[in-house]
């Protein structure tokens, strides 16, 4: 990281990003963008959302390629990271990100938290992700039977810090709960959208997105079957 972000361009940046990736008042009209690193082979954002749907493809058909596995790797990326792509996930020990989209060390920036949901914290680690590291596509996984959401849908009383949880996946929810299907699929799915839609309440990845620097993409992981389906 030392060698894509310049002493200077941190300050300058400080001003207006702090850690959980909230811009101050008048720096939302012109964005200070520190230097970055050049994804993988300088990919534009379409191509890196390919790669993760073609990686998630060989994992479901069995064909996996296990790349950037090696030790070798593991000390190449010692040195620097430059991820092609984020992972807002679930915290779900049944959905490791580099497993169901057959990548390896350096190749996503991942961020896990129960509900995948977008707290000011997940938030600022995906702006840095992006504004810094140069990843290239933002991918919110959420899945089949997600507990958090679940929860939240048959509205459970739940100790300490969990409600915080619920609290933020409930409004994202509400309007799936009518629907026809199955309700907690439904849910499920609402709720990856709701993520979203907080992500790009962000200045700083909604100017990406803008700029075509970025796509912040949503899919939906089925737990039987290994397969992600692109829901936005």
């Amino acid at each position: 990281m030392k060698r894509n972000v310049s002493r200077r361009n941190l300050l300058r940046l400080g001003a207006g990003v702090v850690g959980t990736g909230i811009v101050t008042a008048g720096v939302s009209s012109e964005l200070v963008f520190p230097q970055k690193a050049v994804a993988k082979e300088d990919l534009t954002p379409e191509q890196a959302l390919q790669q993760l749907i073609e990686g998630n493809s060989r994992f479901v058909k069995r064909q996996r390629k296990n790349p950037n596995q090696t030790f070798t790797r593991l000390i190449e990326v010692a040195k620097g990271q430059k991820p092609f792509a984020s992972i807002l996930g679930c915290a779900d020990s049944r959905v490791p990100s580099e497993i169901i989209f057959d990548q390896g060390f350096g190749d996503l920036f991942v961020c896990r938290v129960a509900g995948n949901i977008a707290t000011p914290e997940e938030t600022g680690s995906l702006e840095f992700g992006s504004l810094v590291l140069g990843s290239k596509v933002i991918m919110v996984v959420g899945h089949k039977r997600c507990g958090a959401v679940e929860a939240t849908v048959k509205g459970a009383q739940v100790p300490g810090q969990i409600a915080t949880l619920v609290a933020a996946i409930q409004p994202g929810i509400e309007s799936s709960l009518n629907q026809p299907g199955d309700k907690l699929e439904n849910a499920c799915k609402a709720n990856i959208l709701s993520q979203i839609r907080k992500l790009k309440t962000s200045p700083i990845l909604s100017q990406l997105v803008s700029d075509k620097k970025l796509i912040i993409a949503g899919g939906y992981y089925d737990l039987d079957t290994g397969r992600v389906t692109i829901v936005a």
